[in-house]
């Protein structure tokens, strides 16, 4: 037998081998199903975690394709966390539930909720229907090529909602697009408020199809967007327009400026410089902050620049916002008393709107310094007008050592005459204290509901 022959017959030994091997690894998963013990609705962002520490994260779908080929045709314990949902503790502080996993089974969990807010699922990145999807299911759910994003702002514009993310996260890189990402929807998207979150964002691609920055403006390092809002000029002629700011080193701007959005390249485009580190003198006033629309008791109407509370004021023109001699610098409220008064409230991010139901301003907003989680600690209030008072606050929603940062309010959403308040956040792994991150869910915006009928939140009212 020459050399060739001898090459040849280890090959197909090898293969036939490696065939076995796959064929014997190849299992079909069990499905786990993890829905809320009150209403049966699916919970995303539940961790299942067995005795060897593999873990499992709920998809949108509240599914979990188990596929251990170790663990199969065994009774299996698995921890079960859930950030405001979990299962009772047995004697020894274990929180968790024994199943039998047989290939092609199915396996229920019912979780109890323990927060007010209730999560209907992750908005952006890839895998959203992962897990079902394993299992032959939401065959027809398209991925859009972004792995992960920074926090949100929205405007109408045009009759569409239009979506702007911070940094993005793409396969091929961490920070795939440093100069924003963007996408349209109708301006009331969801077709229900319960879970699973259904978003199908419609993204600005460049010529592969892929999603592309936005926001390229002049300089080195990353460039982010603020205070986004659409506003007609004297004409009546509407422009969607937005705060610039370009970044070095870590977290540091050296340059603010005015953008406007350009229907023709689908991007926005430099509009006026208002401050350049280089050309040296103090920091002026921003319009930092998600906008919001407001007519007050004389008639004016006004853009609030908001973060939670109102920051900034222009009057609510193009015009107005173009110059920086009709800002007005705002002050907002820094701290809330708890509805127990047992704490005061140090205010991070967040955002605020007028709800026609409750028929108050509204605002949810992260607290700074929290416990347990130092950025993951989010509270809701009220108030008469919206530059305040605030208070009390309710806590809505708590983290185990993780963020979420950045929430933002949907009202557009939902009717008028609903109970239910919609509001996203940031969930990352950044500014915690060393935790792992979550598979797919990191650095992504999660989307919760809040039913302004729940008599926990009859507190916020001050009466």
């Amino acid at each position: 037998m020459n050399f060739r022959s001898i090459a040849f017959a280890a090959a197909l030994i090898l293969s036939v081998f490696a065939s076995q091997q796959n064929g014997r690894a190849a299992v079909t998963p069990c499905e786990i199903q993890v829905v809320d013990k009150e209403n049966g609705w699916p919970v995303p962002l539940v961790k299942l975690r067995t005795v060897n520490n593999t873990e499992f994260v709920t998809d949108n779908a509240g599914i979990v394709a188990f596929d251990l080929p170790e663990l199969m045709n065994r009774e299996v314990w698995l921890d079960v966390r859930g950030d405001g949902y979990g299962v009772p503790t047995d004697g020894f502080g274990n929180s968790g539930v024994r199943l039998k996993m047989m290939p092609g089974g199915n396996q229920r969990i019912e979780v109890t909720r323990s927060m007010i807010a209730r999560r209907l699922g992750r908005l952006t990145g890839s895998g959203i229907f992962g897990e079902v999807q394993k299992l032959g299911g939401e065959k027809d759910w398209r991925e859009t090529g972004v792995l992960g994003c920074d926090s949100v702002q929205n405007a109408v514009y045009r009759g569409r909602l239009h979506w702007v993310w911070g940094d993005t996260a793409l396969p091929n890189y961490p920070l795939g697009i440093f100069d924003g990402t963007s996408a349209v929807t109708a301006t009331n998207p969801l077709s229900s408020f319960e879970p699973p979150a259904r978003l199908r964002l419609d993204y600005f691609t460049d010529v592969k199809g892929a999603p592309r920055g936005i926001a390229k403006m002049p300089g080195p390092g990353p460039t982010w967007l603020t205070g986004l809002v659409s506003l007609p000029d004297a004409s009546g002629r509407e422009h969607l327009v937005a705060t610039y700011s370009k970044i070095r080193g870590h977290l540091q701007p050296y340059q603010f400026g005015l953008c406007v959005w350009n229907d023709a390249t689908e991007s926005f485009e430099p509009f006026k410089v208002i401050w350049d580190k280089a050309s040296g003198g103090k920091r002026p006033l921003v319009l930092d902050g998600h906008a919001v629309k407001w007519t007050d008791s004389a008639g004016k109407k006004w853009i609030l620049f908001c973060n939670p509370f109102p920051l900034a004021r222009c009057p609510a023109t193009f015009e107005s916002w173009g110059d920086t001699n009709s800002w007005e610098a705002l002050k907002p409220q820094r701290t809330l008393t708890s509805a127990d008064e047992h704490e005061k409230i140090e205010v991070h991010s967040g955002a605020i709107a007028w709800n026609p139901w409750r028929r108050r301003w509204v605002t949810v907003f992260v607290q700074n310094h929290g416990k347990p989680s130092i950025l993951g600690e989010v509270w809701y209030a009220e108030a008469d007008t919206p530059t305040g008072p605030w208070g009390p606050a309710v806590k809505i929603l708590s983290h185990e050592n993780y963020t979420f940062y950045n929430p933002a309010l949907h009202p557009e959403f939902v009717p008028d005459k609903s109970p239910v308040l919609l509001f996203e956040g940031t969930y990352s792994a950044e500014f915690a204290n060393h935790p792992q991150p979550t598979p797919k869910y990191n650095y992504n915006q999660i989307l919760y509901r809040l039913d302004l009928d729940d008599p926990r939140l009859l507190p916020a009212r001050g009466k």
